[in-house]
């Protein structure tokens, strides 16, 4: 019986896991199928339900000869309410209902408390509360000391620690929780590749997550790369600033659409991807990508493209959350985004050409990536090959659409492992060389033992000189494979 073709795409996928992926041979089928990322979800599970997996996802990779990237997901502040007696209550439109943060007894369908602490504080008469991912609405009508008097507006059932969002945003919880603090901790301890940080409002919530990672990490010489939870109203006005802060944006449409609204997510969507690969930034599009598919076996024609918009619209990873981590068909999802991945990007029309038109660039590096994704649309080059230690040149050549794959060897696992997310780019790891000619001759031989090329192929290759120096691209070669 002949093995299934994999299908080949540019855009990376992002698995969560849990429950239902935890298993070491589920999770090699799942890399072998294409996923690049797998997502660790702090908001679940103990420091050392962490710690084992990340172990269980590097064996899994070593296995499937293929290097993933793992991102540990912070789960922020807790803005929720408490519990109640019962476990959940029925609102109904129009009756009263009070939020009290000094509430330390279960709730009932007249009260319940608090774990945000703050609320009284962020909120006056007028406001809008959405609870429960926005499916009850309660309007504030007054806040006496630590109890937020409302009316139900739109109601329902509200269950145990359900999520609180202000409408239009302005609760003040900071980004980064005492448990956030110890969970980057244990995250560095595994050399987690990315840290994605939840609800930051500005740069400076970025800058402060990246030092704590940065110290935690300074014994094992390691950097995790910097990933921005879009998922506030605030952050919105602040966007170009946390890009600039950060190594990429996650599109977080889950929270974000309860406090700006759904209809306005899509077009945020657009802005967001369009201006992180703008400014040469990773962009993650997440929440609800395949929902159905958590009970069902294959995905609604609604989910169907809305992946394929999101790899339309250029983004470098689509994330699966539940739909992976507790769903029925983890590895079913999978296959489902990939396939819909590849069909997606079969649609694209490069247009490198109007992507340089006006451009200026001053760094030698940056200029050569240009160069090299320029020379190899027009050469119909077989593929794109880059020497590299940072990263940096797969990175601005993933920036561009271009249907000529990318390889990126290089010397460093955690670079080759921080690449697993670029867009386009597949992350090699080769001996190093600091002969430039070996070194040339080692690349070649390297695709030619994959099959990536053949005798009379062309590709175009980049490294620098002398090499081994981080940001020292500074050479393009085209070469006929003989």
């Amino acid at each position: 019986m002949s093995t299934p073709r994999l299908p080949r795409h540019a855009t990376k996928i992002v698995a969560t896991l849990g429950p239902a992926s935890s298993r070491l041979d589920l999770l090699e089928q799942m890399i072998a199928h294409k996923v690049s990322v797998v997502r660790l979800n702090f908001s679940h599970g103990t420091a050392q339900d962490h710690i084992d997996r990340a172990a269980m996802v590097r064996e899994a990779a070593r296995r499937s000869g293929r290097e993933v990237a793992i991102m540990a997901d912070l789960q922020g502040p807790k803005i929720r309410v408490g519990k109640f007696a019962e476990g959940k209550v029925w609102l109904e439109p129009g009756a009263k209902f009070v939020l009290d943060a000094s509430r330390t007894e279960p709730g009932d369908v007249n009260e319940v408390g608090l774990d945000y602490k703050d609320l009284p504080r962020d909120v006056k008469a007028g406001d809008a509360l959405l609870l429960n991912d926005g499916l009850i609405v309660l309007d504030v009508t007054a806040v006496k000391g630590d109890a937020v008097h409302t009316i139900v507006r739109l109601g329902g059932e509200l269950s145990n620690n359900k999520g609180i969002n202000k409408q239009g945003g302005g609760l003040t919880a900071p980004a980064l929780t005492a448990k956030d603090m110890e969970d980057i901790r244990t995250a560095m301890s595994f050399q987690a590749d990315y840290v994605a940080v939840s609800f930051p409002k500005n740069a400076t919530d970025m800058e402060m997550a990246r030092q704590l990672c940065n110290v935690a990490a300074a014994e094992f010489g390691h950097k995790p790369g910097m990933i921005a939870k879009i998922e506030r109203a605030e952050a919105i006005p602040k966007l170009e600033e946390i890009l600039r802060a950060s190594d990429g944006i996650m599109v977080a449409r889950g929270d974000l659409a309860v406090e700006v609204g759904n209809a306005a997510v899509p077009a945020l969507q657009k802005k967001m991807i369009r201006m992180a690969r703008e400014m040469d930034k990773v962009v993650i599009t997440a929440t609800q990508m395949m929902e159905s598919m958590i009970t069902n076996p294959v995905p609604t024609r609604a989910e169907v493209s809305d992946v394929a918009n999101a790899v339309l619209d250029g983004t470098d990873a689509v994330m699966l959350s539940a739909e992976t981590a507790s769903g029925r068909y983890p590895l079913e999802t999978v296959q489902e985004m990939s396939k819909i991945c590849e069909a997606a990007e079969a649609a694209e029309d490069p247009q490198l050409d109007a992507d340089f038109s006006g451009q200026n660039y001053s760094r030698i590096d940056q200029s050569i990536a240009m160069g090299a994704l320029f020379t190899a649309h027009h050469l119909g080059a077989k593929a794109i090959v880059a020497l590299t230690e940072s990263g940096s040149t797969p990175l601005w050549m993933s920036r561009h659409r271009a249907h000529i794959p990318m390889y990126a060897l290089t010397s460093r696992l955690s670079t080759q492992r921080k690449m697993a997310l670029y867009r386009n780019v597949r992350p090699l790891l080769m001996d190093s060389e600091s002969d430039r000619d070996t070194a040339l001759m080692q690349a070649e031989a390297h695709l030619k033992k994959r099959g990536i090329v053949q005798t009379g192929d062309v590709y175009a290759i980049t490294c620098g000189e002398p090499m081994g120096a981080p940001g020292g691209t500074n050479m393009l070669k085209i070469c006929r494979v003989t």
